[in-house]
């Protein structure tokens, strides 16, 4: 049994390699890790502008492409002011 059972509905975070992060509800995963999240959507951090949202409804991210899934605490999510946060964009995730 993979850890990421207990993810499955829930708010996640990922983190791919090339260091885009998308958030949404993990639906299901394989033996690869190759994930799907609903309701999905990417931040997109900048250091001029607070960050964008890009919509992308049902997602699918390669396993091979992921760095980091962590679960996301919905209540402090929703009380962040994501258009007043700076930050510079993650660069790729060297091995």
């Amino acid at each position: 049994m993979s850890g990421l059972e207990s993810y499955i509905n829930h708010t996640v975070s990922i983190i791919t390699a090339d260091g885009r992060n998308f958030i949404g509800t993990l639906k299901g995963f394989d033996q690869t890790i190759n994930i799907i999240i609903d309701e999905c959507h990417e931040r997109v951090f900048s250091t001029t502008a607070g960050i964008e949202q890009i919509v992308l409804g049902l997602h699918i991210i390669r396993g091979d492409n992921i760095a980091v899934i962590g679960l996301v605490d919905d209540t402090v999510d929703a009380r962040l002011d994501l258009a007043n946060i700076r930050g510079e964009p993650l660069g790729p995730v060297v091995h």
